[in-house]
């Protein structure tokens, strides 16, 4: 709390709202991996996203990308795998590691999904400004960095 009972209200109501934010992405996520297949957990759906963006990717990364358990990710690559949604292949530059790349069919349906998705958001912001959006998302940098 600061001197500024109107600053504290005001980021108590930021927090308020990115909890409700929050709450939301979830539910888009366990709709988005259901999408995908009816038996992908939201945990996996936001690694084969990551997967698919990516091209290409390994386990480690996405651990510290979503600061998971390696147990953790190495369960829901395995379902991944055995959904048909990824392979997991040698690395050309070290044969020793592997690498995940998704297959054509999760491109393919991750592609429908995030085009909903975006859908979804576009039409949420319309009639927001150009200045509004990159402030935004400048706000949500900021809080992001931490």
């Amino acid at each position: 709390m600061t001197a500024d009972p109107e600053l504290d209200a005001a980021i108590a109501a930021v927090e308020d709202q990115f909890g409700i934010v929050f709450n939301r992405a979830r539910i888009v996520w366990a709709e988005s991996a259901k999408l995908v297949h009816p038996e992908l957990q939201p945990a996996g759906y936001k690694l084969l996203s990551s997967i698919v963006r990516a091209g290409s990717t390994n386990a480690h990364a996405l651990a510290e990308l979503y600061d998971m358990d390696k147990s953790a990710i190495s369960r829901q690559i395995r379902q991944l795998e055995e959904l048909g949604l990824v392979e997991s292949r040698a690395d050309e530059r070290d044969g020793r590691a592997r690498v995940l790349v998704p297959t054509s069919t999760a491109r393919d349906r991750i592609a429908r999904v995030r085009a909903a998705n975006q859908a979804r958001l576009r039409n949420a912001l319309a009639g927001r400004s150009v200045e509004e959006l990159r402030s935004l998302a400048d706000v949500l940098r900021i809080v992001a960095a931490g």
